[in-house]
């Protein structure tokens, strides 16, 4: 009896050491290292050719991360912080050695209208500082509103330059109506001149840099290497997140066809489908909030190759997107309990590096 109630004590003092332990994170250690310390909102990031980095904080800054240094690169055009507009997406031309161009895209005032939209721009660095600035498209008229700003770049092996703006939380007119921006894909040459063989050139009105509309808020974009579609992903809204196989002058459906309802649980529409209006390759219900978007090629990840990765704002990881004849057969969560993902970038070197709020950009270990 007395042994009985010795191993009931101890037991019992055991539990109640184990909970004065710090929480423990779901993730392992040994899955990641932590490359880039202390960013807050790491939108987007991409790397110079000497494998240093080039980083977009929402709130306006724009770091170069080098030899484990942050240095702030000086003359930005004026961003406006404005709900989720802000610093966003980051690319380099697909020739930047040459020529030494880097897209971006960002929240501005300027223009028509009270508020701000979505405003892509090119520039050169030099000696830590933004130069030979050329805006080559911002969305008209500006909006009070704070939501759904996009936004993505992506270069194809054209060299079209294609770029996502959200639907700026007026869905029941922007995103159907081609001769308004807002719940777009567009397409440009690299200098911001509009393809002639652009689908909506010759409509009347219309906005002609589009490629494709009735997009909601598409924060995921990347060129599949595997077969040269570009492939991209968009916040549904209570449920109905999307990845999209972007086609010229296709019509992706919001809001006339969703797989999500409205937040308050209500209806806004009764389709799924409708003619004329494409289907998700893949959709998440419950939504995930998607952001950042990955192909894995590296031979580093021999489990991930082949794949595409995805990150879970909503839910707080990253997941790897298992693909079979170019279909999403199943999912698996990666980088569990860090925070919101927001970016996903296989770097110069192979690795994947994935941006995460409140902490910085992480190293994704490969798993034997």
């Amino acid at each position: 009896m007395k042994n009985t109630i010795r191993i009931f004590v101890l037991v019992t003092l055991g539990i109640v050491l184990l909970s004065f332990l710090p929480k423990q994170s779901k993730t392992s250690v040994k899955e990641y290292e932590l490359v880039v310390p202390d960013l807050t909102i790491p939108w987007g990031f991409v790397f110079l050719p000497d494998n240093s980095m080039l980083i977009t904080e929402k709130s306006g800054k724009l770091i170069h991360f080098k030899n484990g240094k942050k240095q702030l690169i000086s003359g930005l055009p004026k961003i406006t912080v404005q709900g989720q507009g802000g610093l966003l997406g980051i690319t380099l031309h697909p020739e930047y050695n040459k020529n030494g161009w880097i897209y971006f895209t960002y929240a501005s005032s300027t223009g028509v209208g009270d508020g701000a939209n979505t405003t892509l721009m090119r520039a050169r660095m030099s000696n830590q500082k933004l130069i030979n600035q050329e805006v080559l498209y911002k969305a008209s008229p500006n909006s009070r509103r704070g939501q759904h700003f996009g936004s993505r770049i992506a270069f194809d092996t054209k060299g079209y330059l294609y770029f996502s703006i959200g639907d700026r939380g007026d869905r029941d007119v922007n995103p159907q109506d081609i001769t308004k921006d807002g719940g777009k894909i567009y397409r440009l040459h690299d200098d911001g001149k509009i393809p002639a063989d652009n689908p909506f050139v010759n409509e009347k009105n219309a906005k002609t840099a589009i490629y494709s509309f009735g997009h909601r808020n598409p924060q995921g974009m990347a060129l599949n290497p595997f077969t040269g579609e570009l492939w991209t992903h968009e916040h549904g809204p209570q449920g109905g997140d999307e990845i999209n196989i972007i086609k010229k002058g296709k019509n992706y459906g919001w809001p006339k066809i969703s797989y999500g309802i409205n937040y308050s649980g209500t209806k806004f529409t009764d389709h799924t489908s409708l003619p004329g209006m494409e289907q998700p390759l893949y959709q998440w219900t419950p939504s995930i909030a998607p952001s950042g978007m990955a192909f894995v090629t590296s031979d580093l990840y021999p489990k991930l190759k082949g794949n595409v990765l995805v990150g879970s704002l909503k839910f707080r990881y990253l997941t790897n997107c298992t693909l079979k004849n170019g279909k999403v057969i199943k999912e698996e969560k990666l980088l569990e309990g860090l925070g919101r993902v927001r970016s996903v970038v296989q770097g110069n070197d192979g690795y994947l590096y994935v941006g995460i709020e409140q902490l910085g950009i992480v190293k994704l270990l490969p798993q034997k």
